[in-house]
């Protein structure tokens, strides 16, 4: 059985088993509320016709007297009611008045006079003071109808001289539960054709995304070009992400050729100038010449190597997927240890570092080592692009769960042109003092903050300059 199919299923079956469930529960439960309902509506009724008879019943009029007039008046009424589609006509109740005793004095039907009822429930229980309903069968040995008799006392004072009792039938009912019933079983239907179509829908939307999967899958498997499934914002497009991440790192191609090629057209550079001095060095020259010559070849030789380092550096940031050893590294610690590496070099520039630290200590957790040559590479920028006397000012804060850094210098800023570009690899702008770099530093930075869980941005400086934000999530 094919996948989709059985999620169409499961699903199916999930709903329709719920929703037959509930559907049952509700059905059965229209019966007992619609005769609650009636029962309240008959005590009401009850007690409102209970103080209404009293006078007649206490006089002793209660069979000829002004009640039993008006109730004849209200039995030949002709209602014409329209209640929610059922029809009625005519007064439906029964109305039954017994004295103290419990003999019944008064019947709507003059069915009943003279009967004893004193021991019928309704009867019984409301001459003692407690609420008298009961159900009775309509006609002896029916139990599939049945009445519902509520009574009230008719009080003298606080005694009580008699009990009223209001019988309907429950069949007059019959037609409002049905009614619930058919609605509900027509709206269940409803809900399980719709649920079926939204179930159709959502496995064939699941089982496409998982086909178009497959079928690269298969695809790469066999060896064929093949093109990756559309982009989607869900699990789905992210396995087809992590597939094609994974098949781009098997092959390994791309990634070698991207690095070669580049590499090759950086070295091309360095290696026709020292081939250059090399072939001019070999020629008579005066002690000047060959001292600035061979200064060139020294000085394009240390790029190289510099070149090489970092790029080793880089592809092993890039190849790591997670931290191995991790230690708790205090931010304003890290930045006091490598300002005093580079302090040499600042002193040369003119420079002056000002570090305005967090009002709260800021503590990382990550590889210190990779840590301290990202703010290296950073700081390394900001003094190469700081005007001669400047100043570069370092600030730490906390922003919620995240230790930001900030390193500002006074330079030219980032070009628009070059917002975007200025983290890939190679890709390096003029020095104001002369040379390039290698490009490869703030990349660098990027993997490291990436591999941290962090990010590293550049933005314009108020008065001129860059702002290099670093920030990594705080320690537990």
């Amino acid at each position: 059985m094919r996948l989709g199919l059985r999620l169409f299923l499961g699903f199916f079956l999930i709903v329709g088993v719920a929703a037959f469930f509930v559907m049952r529960v509700f059905v059965d439960e229209v019966k007992p509320g619609v005769r609650q309902a009636m029962e309240a509506n008959l005590a009401d009724t009850a007690n409102v016709l209970a103080a209404l008879a009293a006078d007649d019943m206490k006089a002793g009029r209660i069979a000829d007297g002004a009640f039993a007039r008006n109730i004849a008046a209200a039995g030949s009424r002709h209602l014409g009611a329209d209640i929610w589609g059922t029809r009625k006509d005519r007064l439906e109740g029964r109305i039954l008045i017994a004295d103290a005793r419990g003999i019944v004095v008064y019947d709507s039907r003059n069915e009943a006079v003279g009967k004893d009822y004193s021991r019928w429930n309704d009867v019984y229980r409301t001459l003692r003071g407690e609420y008298g309903a009961r159900s009775s069968a309509e006609t002896p040995g029916d139990r599939q109808n049945t009445v519902m008799h509520v009574a009230a006392p008719i009080l003298d004072g606080d005694k009580i001289v008699g009990v009223l009792t209001v019988a309907k039938a429950n069949r007059t009912m019959e037609p409002v539960i049905a009614r619930s019933q058919r609605n509900i079983l027509r709206k269940g239907g409803w809900l399980l054709g719709l649920s079926a179509l939204i179930g159709l829908a959502m496995t064939w939307w699941l089982s496409r995304g998982i086909g178009r999967l497959n079928r690269y899958a298969q695809a790469v498997s066999r060896g064929e070009r093949a093109s990756p499934p559309p982009r989607r914002r869900d699990e789905i497009g992210d396995l087809g992400k992590a597939l094609e991440t994974m098949r781009r790192e098997l092959e390994g191609k791309q990634y070698v050729e991207q690095y070669v090629q580049t590499l090759t057209h950086e070295m091309k550079s360095p290696l026709a100038a020292i081939r250059g001095a090399a072939e001019i060095l070999q020629e008579p020259l005066p002690e000047a010449d060959r001292a600035r010559f061979a200064a060139n070849v020294q000085g394009q030789s240390e790029r190289l190597t510099e070149m090489i380092e970092k790029l080793l550096a880089l592809a092993s940031v890039e190849h790591r997927r997670e931290l191995g050893q991790r230690e708790r590294t205090d931010v304003a610690a890290m930045v006091a240890e490598v300002g005093g590496e580079l302090g040499p070099r600042v002193a040369q520039a003119g420079l002056t570092l000002d570090f305005a630290d967090a009002d709260r200590p800021a503590v990382v957790e990550g590889d210190r080592f990779l840590l301290r040559q990202a703010l290296r590479n950073l700081l390394d920028n900001a003094i190469d692009f700081s005007p001669r006397g400047g100043r570069i000012d370092i600030e730490c804060r906390i922003d919620g769960r995240d230790a930001v850094l900030r390193i500002g210098d006074r330079g030219p800023g980032v070009p628009d042109f070059a917002a975007e570009r200025v983290f890939e690899r190679f890709y390096s702008l003029p020095r104001p003092h002369g040379g390039r770099s290698t490009g490869l530093g703030l990349t660098f930075v990027r993997e490291v903050a990436a591999l941290h869980g962090g990010g590293v941005r550049l933005e314009p400086r108020d008065g001129g300059g860059t702002w290099a934000e670093l920030s990594l999530p705080l320690a537990a």
